[in-house]
């Protein structure tokens, strides 16, 4: 079957599905927006129906790779037409389509989204943006020459305590900041020995087409699809491109930051296939109004992540010689005390530290309030939050994800039919991805600093230059 043959055939149901007819052209209200869903499983169906929970919205088209999703996904939405490949799905129903989601694996992100925009699709594409640097650049410049709304999938940059935490920290509640720590404990990497041999393709999904445009390789069961892909090199960004993107968010934007000058990772020797399980990554900023002249970011993820530092000791607590949290000696019934501090005075699992010139604050992802530490002791806020939160009108906090999290979906879909602007375009998201790629690709080369000219999106090391874009596959 030849490519044009394929794209005609590819919305063809798979397992049983049965098609809806195309919708007409016209047929739908100026107040309404038609939206067309890349990705439907996992992530792509959480975003499927935060999307279509919007009362402007109609889902008109589906895709995904694997008619198992398909199906789930068209049984909600059985006016929507199906298919299994982006590229027929964008040509044939380009007129009846006014946005487009993109909820693949992150290696389809930007061939996807480029496409829709190149049509000029507005575009919500989950986080991080891209898998390439290269592409970040190159989806930015396509929104802003073409002046269309964008939406990176961080729901969390929407809730109250993350806009409270920027708020707060622009407001000088720690003073100019010189260091900001950032950790997850989730294990997005892949120690193991490269794959061998090949497992028969299960019925329902297409592999070609999951692979798209990276390089051809045998399809291995549980290795790649549905949820492995996040800690392999040609598909995902392990955990720094999963759970750093949302913790690095609020840091970024509370301090304006634009890309690092500089990136070292501590990690494993690269085996050019899986992530490292364990990563320590330290980048330095340039200054900004919000910082002291240089900042210093450090990132900690995979099992027992963050490893312990004074930055990070909470009030009651102090570092043992082996570096270990532990109870202050010098406190009253230190049995009690110590189960007090266990209790209350850990470090939340994930998140970050702001380390400034009058205290620390620190934020934990997620739905829980910062809180300031200043001379090891807790400092109460309370009015400073008061206060910023009558001044931008954030109201009380609410700790319910099924109402917050839509609120960044809807504020697309808002934004597509003129009522307001998105607060993640691809102009943030872009940079915040650049970031968080500049780390990965550091991981190539453990220990060694690597230099990053922002204006010409070159390393100063040229071997690191390889890692900035990649070769498509024509699939």
């Amino acid at each position: 079957m030849n490519k044009r043959e394929f794209l005609k055939k590819s919305s063809v149901g798979a397992l049983g599905i049965m098609l809806a007819p195309s919708i007409l052209k016209g047929g739908l209200p100026k107040d309404k927006l038609r939206t067309a869903h890349i990705g439907v499983g996992n992530m792509g169906m959480e975003d499927l129906k935060a999307i279509s929970s919007h009362g402007s919205v109609d889902v008109v088209a589906l895709c995904d790779v694997d008619a198992v999703n398909l199906a789930t996904a068209h049984k909600m939405h059985p006016g929507a037409r199906v298919f299994f490949d982006y590229r027929a799905m964008l040509e044939e129903m380009g007129d009846e389509i006014d946005a487009v989601i993109v909820s693949t694996p992150d290696h389809t992100h930007a061939p996807a989204s480029l496409m829709a925009m190149e049509m000029n699709k507005p575009v919500y594409c989950q986080k991080p943006l891209t898998h390439y640097v290269s592409e970040s650049r190159a989806m930015k410049k396509m929104a802003a020459e073409k002046g269309l709304v964008t939406q990176m999938g961080i729901q969390v940059h929407s809730f109250y305590d993350y806009k409270l935490a920027t708020l707060l920290i622009q407001s000088g509640i720690i003073g100019k900041v010189h260091t900001v720590h950032a950790w997850s404990p989730k294990n997005w990497g892949y120690d193991g020995p490269l794959p061998e041999g090949e497992d028969t393709v299960p019925a329902q999904l297409d592999w070609n087409l999951w692979l798209g445009t990276s390089k051809e390789r045998p399809y291995k069961e549980g290795m790649y699809h549905p949820g492995n892909w996040r800690k392999l090199m040609d598909y995902g960004c392990g955990t720094l491109g999963d759970m750093g993107v949302h913790i690095f968010d609020t840091p970024y934007n509370a301090l304006e930051l634009d890309v690092p000058r500089t990136i070292k990772t501590e990690c494993r020797p690269t085996n050019g296939f899986g992530f490292p399980e364990h990563n320590t990554v330290t980048y330095e900023f340039p200054q900004t109004p919000y910082t002291t002249k240089t900042l210093k970011w450090v990132w900690y993820d995979g099992p027992g992540a963050p490893a312990m530092h004074e930055d990070l000791l909470l009030p009651g607590m102090t570092m043992d010689k082996n570096g270990k949290a532990a109870a202050a000696e010098n406190m009253k019934d230190k049995m009690s005390l110590d189960a007090k501090v266990a209790a209350e005075n850990e470090l939340p699992e994930q998140g970050a530290m702001f380390v400034g010139e009058k205290g620390r604050l620190l934020l934990p992802h997620f739905m829980q309030l910062p809180k300031k530490i200043r001379k090891g002791k807790y400092v109460d806020i309370s009015k400073e939050i008061a206060k910023v939160s009558a001044e931008h009108n954030l109201g009380e906090p609410i700790r319910n994800y099924e109402t917050e999290g839509p609120k960044h979906y809807h504020q697309f879909v808002d934004a597509c039919l003129g009522k307001g602007e998105t607060t993640a375009p691809f102009d943030y998201a872009a940079r915040l991805t650049e970031t968080i790629l500049l780390g990965t690709i550091a991981g190539r080369f453990p220990g060694e600093t690597l230099h990053w000219d922002a204006e010409t999106a070159r390393f100063k090391e040229d071997k690191a230059n390889t890692y900035l874009s990649g070769d498509y596959r024509d699939f």
